[in-house]
């Protein structure tokens, strides 16, 4: 591939992704959901995975830390996550939905999967599948080579 296909397929790949994401935000703002989507990102993995230090949970959503501890300051407030004793670590604790928070979670996942639906209408099974293995080979190049 030629250094200028590069820089055009690169380009396609950022470009889309910020436009998911801007769509995703425009339709948590309007529809009043009451978190932002980098909150949902941090509430629906909790959500998926029980008890996750901050370490753990800052990977999972690609968030550096100061960054996820002020997100999750903000989700404590709304009362949707608490933080625990981590019990082998004095030093640090364990993240995990309140009821509140299970109770957004729930609500929210089929508006989310609404939001999806629109960003993924017109491709099929095969398209899904190929652009699985597109991305994970990217990612699978960048996480051999860091």
């Amino acid at each position: 591939m030629t250094q200028e296909q590069f820089s055009k397929y690169s380009f396609l790949l950022d470009r889309t992704a910020r436009k998911v994401k801007q769509y995703a935000q425009q339709k948590f703002k309007l529809g009043e959901f009451g978190i932002t989507v980098d909150q949902w990102l941090v509430m629906k993995n909790l959500d998926e995975n029980e008890l996750l230090s901050q370490s753990e949970l800052a990977q999972l959503v690609f968030k550096d830390q100061p960054t996820l501890t002020r997100i999750i300051d903000i989700l404590c407030k709304k009362s949707y996550v608490t933080r625990i004793p981590h019990p082998h670590d004095r030093r640090s604790f364990q993240l995990v939905l309140t009821e509140d928070g299970k109770t957004k979670v729930g609500e929210l996942k089929p508006l989310v999967s609404g939001i999806r639906e629109i960003a993924w209408k017109n491709l099929n099974h095969q398209d899904f599948e190929e652009f699985k293995r597109i991305l994970n080979t990217i990612y699978s190049n960048l996480e051999d080579n860091h």
